[in-house]
């Protein structure tokens, strides 16, 4: 059976370049349609967030109008209920051992933004899952969770790698990117990461190597789907 790491931001806001806290947390649909996928698949899922803190929904990922209407809202939020029992009591990310995995996935929302970008222990689990040859796996903007990744000679993991992310355009039309310390596009493009993308808000995924990453959230399902076509 195929085993997953599910890391899951536990931020509850990003800091802007103001210095306020804009309320944030995971994105539902980011969350749910890839687990989803992931279940149905057979895989073991193990949730585990930063210092193994009951992770955050960002209520604005649970609107009607980010869901294409009530009912699609109203679906997002009945499986959030009935995985919440989970999501209470995750496993303590710090502590994960790549060895005891196949996959680790991380879905976005802003909450990554804030905390696993400047994780050094991620950064660390990383290396080890990518050395492994495992699947490294995120979407939107939790390709923020790659950026501390490094060498023991201070280069990036993914230096020279094909990959995607929530984008500059897509921030700004989201309202954000004036008031973002910095933007996910430009810092994964000067790391040395080979940035592609699609028209906004489409569907999108770039697999490289092991490395398999989305867009934004229209590519949870999609990517989550890519992944287990790929590994059988």
């Amino acid at each position: 059976m195929t085993k997953l790491l599910f890391a899951v931001t536990s931020a509850d806001h990003w800091t802007l370049n103001d210095g306020t806290a804009h309320p944030t947390g995971y994105w539902a649909e980011e969350l749910v349609e890839a687990h989803r996928v992931f279940v149905e698949a057979g895989y073991d899922i193990v949730i585990a967030t930063p210092g193994g803190k009951a992770p955050v929904v960002d209520e604005g990922s649970l609107a009607p109008e980010v869901n294409g209407g009530q009912e699609g809202a109203d679906r997002m939020r009945k499986y959030i209920a009935d995985l919440q029992p989970v999501l209470d009591s995750p496993e303590i990310l710090e502590n994960a051992d790549a060895a005891d995995y196949d996959v680790v996935f991380v879905p976005g929302g802003h909450g990554p933004m804030e905390d696993l970008a400047v994780s050094a222990s991620f950064g660390e689990l990383l290396v080890k899952f990518l050395d492994a040859d495992k699947v490294v796996s995120a979407v939107c903007h939790a390709p923020a969770a790659l950026l501390p990744a490094q060498r023991s000679d201070g280069s990036w993991l993914f230096d020279g790698y094909q990959l995607t992310a929530f984008t500059n355009e897509e921030e700004t039309q989201a309202g954000l990117a004036d008031k973002a310390p910095w933007l996910l596009e430009t810092r994964l493009r000067e790391l040395g990461g080979k940035f592609s993308k699609a028209e906004a808000w489409s569907p999108y995924v770039v697999v490289d190597r092991k490395l398999y990453t989305g867009q934004n959230p229209a590519s949870s399902k999609p990517l989550a789907e890519r992944i287990v076509a790929d590994l059988g």
